[in-house]
């Protein structure tokens, strides 16, 4: 049987690592500050390529970038190591830091779950020409965040592998840049504990999302790639897969030549990295996790990927609110890298209401379609959409559900439910005092035990990914329109 089948291990994973407010309160956990992991991975042994920082305008609202339709052009989009660069800042980036009693604390682009960044950017591609530096060599390169570097790994154009593993998906297959994700155990565990593989997925989508936006203001094609062998890509990066796993890669332009079809040969890697912390505690269930929703063979890669299920809500039992738009006059126009760059943690936010035509501009723009390899086609979705409306002129308060297919909410309970969140978050208080809590059901629990896709325990992956990335989406015209 395949590892991917395993889906009792999923559901041990699920239940064993689900909150309860029980649960946060006779399993405490306290941080031991002075192992705190260091928030970087640095090869010391590998000279750093220093990215070029003068990043162009893209002149596209972030409204309309989250928004952006799946590209169907064949047209030839290569990017240069300027558009590279400005693609890794903005999704991985260090933005800004700010010296604390304890220490810096570094934001970055994307966020992430206690600001701990435990995934890591690693780059394969063609030859890349640059307008103002020299040109970037094919090979295999990992993003270096604290020095906005990239470290070469491998030298050689290396995407046939990645092609090969991806059981030859088109996008990959033309794409002049290949962005590949993993996810870094400990960093995040240190905090977390076994609960981190789902912080992999939540912090993974954030990432994704802003690529996703960046690469369509600077107008090349993206698609986001879930399905490979697993161990085909950790071999290409050489990691140690108990302590850091690719979780999913996303292909940046298009070309209309493909890869050689030999890649050079795979050979071993000597490239030590400066330790984390001086001890890691091991968590064995997030690695279980992992191995049970591997992929193991092209057959079974091609096998996963196909036809997303609409699976239709009920029709609403009263009449729902269709969404009223502002006028186009009236949208935001701040550019995608203007709102990225003053991105931060939100822990007290406005008690003003919101206008029912805010929250629809929000709603509209962040339930656009995904260009990904598990939602086809494009426009479907793995996850439902609740509302806990608070305070929002021309609503009245309760709890909504958002019909995807109608464009409207419809409200399930009248009523005030300002505390009803606070209880099913890990610290009181933080979801209570807005004037919208929004929340996201991953229906795709049920979908494991069906014989679709996501086929297996890989699904688990997607639903917590796909969620992310609606919310980010959510948070970034949260922040445009300025109410967040």
């Amino acid at each position: 049987m395949s590892q991917n089948q395993n889906l009792d291990a999923t559901w041990q994973y699920h239940s064993g690592t689900k909150h309860s407010y029980v649960g946060l309160r006779t399993n405490p956990h306290s941080l031991d500050w002075k192992n705190k992991p260091l928030l970087f991975k640095i090869y010391p042994t590998l000279e750093v390529t220093r990215l070029p920082r003068d990043f162009r305008e893209t002149s596209v609202p972030a409204l309309a970038a989250i928004a952006a339709a799946e590209s169907s052009s064949t047209q030839e989009a290569i990017p240069d190591l300027e558009t590279l660069a400005q693609l890794l800042f903005f999704s991985a980036g260090v933005t800004r830091s700010k010296k604390f009693e304890q220490g810096e604390m570094f934001f970055r682009a994307a966020a992430c779950t206690g600001a701990l960044y435990e995934i890591e950017l690693y780059v394969v591609c063609a030859d890349l020409k640059s307008a103002n530096s020299p040109p970037l060599s094919a090979g295999v390169y990992h993003f270096g965040a604290a020095e906005f570097g990239l470290r070469q790994l491998r030298s050689g154009d290396f995407r046939q592998v990645v092609v090969e593993a991806t059981a030859n998906h088109p996008a990959v297959g033309h794409a002049p840049v290949i962005i590949i994700c993993s996810g870094t155990y400990w960093r995040n565990a240190w905090k977390y504990r076994s609960r981190t593989y789902r912080h992999f997925g939540w912090d993974n989508g954030t990432i994704l999302a802003n690529l996703l936006a960046v690469a369509h203001s600077l107008k090349f094609p993206a698609h986001i790639v879930t399905g490979f062998i697993d161990s085909q890509v950790n071999a290409l990066l050489r990691l140690d897969t108990n302590r850091e796993v690719a979780f999913s890669l996303i292909s940046i332009g298009y070309q209309d030549s493909t890869p050689p079809s030999a890649a050079p040969e795979i050979s071993p890697l000597d490239l030590p990295t400066v330790p984390y912390s001086s001890e890691e505690v091991d968590y064995p269930a997030m690695r279980r996790m992992h191995e049970a929703s591997s992929l193991d063979s092209a057959e079974e890669v091609g096998a996963w990927r196909g036809k997303t299920p609409l699976q239709k809500m009920p029709d609403p039992k009263v009449s729902a609110r269709r969404l009223q738009l502002p006028d186009d006059s009236k949208v935001p126009k701040d550019t995608i890298e203007k709102v990225i760059s003053r991105r931060g943690s939100s822990r007290l936010f406005v008690r003003d209401p919101i206008t029912q035509p805010q929250l629809s501009l929000i709603l509209d723009r962040a339930t656009r379609g995904i260009p990904a390899d598990f939602l086809h086609p494009f426009g479907s979705h793995l996850n439902d959409l609740y509302l806990i409306v608070n305070h929002v002129v021309g609503l009245e308060p309760g709890a909504y559900v958002y019909h995807w297919d109608k464009k409207s909410l419809e409200l399930l309970k009248p009523g005030e439910f300002r505390g009803l969140p606070r209880p099913r978050t890990a610290v009181a208080g933080r979801c209570g005092g807005g004037c919208l809590f929004s929340g996201r059901s991953q229906k795709n629990y049920g979908a494991l035990r069906q014989p679709w896709i996501p086929r297996g325990a890989i699904g688990s992956r997607h639903s917590w990914r796909k969620a992310v990335s609606r919310g980010l989406r959510t948070r970034t015209g949260s922040q445009r329109i300025d109410f967040l």
